[in-house]
């Protein structure tokens, strides 16, 4: 909790109080880690397996440092996201150590699931140089047009600040969520109901016109 407070250092007498009403409101901003489908979720070049998971976190546990996830042959990491609905996304933050291993580059690509390493030479969606932010303080807002409807979100960390791992503690992503599943159910139910009657409707045009 003394942490927060030296984030504020030096931001004049009326940073304070909004200070203390601000971390409640963006808990809740920061919720959607509740809507990945984490057992799906991939990191690939995590030094340990699993590890990857582990930086989607509560809003609360961000500088949280028992948690996180060390990239292995070289800085890269590769998170393939996938959510259990639809997300717009407005906005991401990724802390890491306030050394070279925390990420100094990253690339978003949508909807493109079990992405690897050799997908990564496509042009992203949005791409972001990464000032330190050990204390999960700095919001990277993305362009929402590019961000709508996201049922497959890949970050990738394409480089560091020179170390030969890149350490990462924590990924808050910023954004709405609807339920996608139930509107597909029915929209295959509909497509699945309506051949019969088609034929039906085609097998009367015929007696209709002779009758007439």
């Amino acid at each position: 909790m003394s942490g927060h407070g030296h984030s504020h250092g030096g931001g004049g007498n009326g940073c304070g109080c909004e200070g203390e009403h601000e971390p409640a409101e963006r808990g809740l901003e920061y919720a959607l880690y509740q809507r990945i489908d984490i057992e799906k979720l991939q990191c690939l070049n995590e030094s340990r397996e699993g590890d990857g998971k582990l930086v989607f976190k509560p809003w609360d546990k961000r500088t949280d440092r028992e948690k996180f996830v060390e990239s292995d042959a070289d800085e890269e990491l590769l998170f393939n996201i996938p959510f259990t609905g639809s997300v717009k996304l407005k906005g991401i933050i990724i802390a890491g150590e306030d050394d070279d291993s925390h990420p100094a580059e990253i690339r978003l690509y949508k909807n493109i699931p079990q992405m690897s390493f050799d997908d990564t030479g496509r042009e992203p969606e949005q791409a972001f140089r990464l000032n330190r932010d050990p204390l999960a303080e700095l919001e990277y807002p993305t362009k929402i047009a590019r961000f709508s409807n996201v049922e497959h979100l890949s970050i990738h960390i394409s480089k560091n600040f020179g170390s030969e791992s890149t350490r990462v503690f924590y990924i808050g992503l910023r954004g709405e969520y609807t339920e996608a599943h139930r509107h597909e159910v029915t929209i295959c139910t509909y497509e699945a109901s309506a051949n019969p009657a088609d034929h039906k409707v085609e097998s009367l045009i015929p007696q209709t016109n002779f009758i007439s």
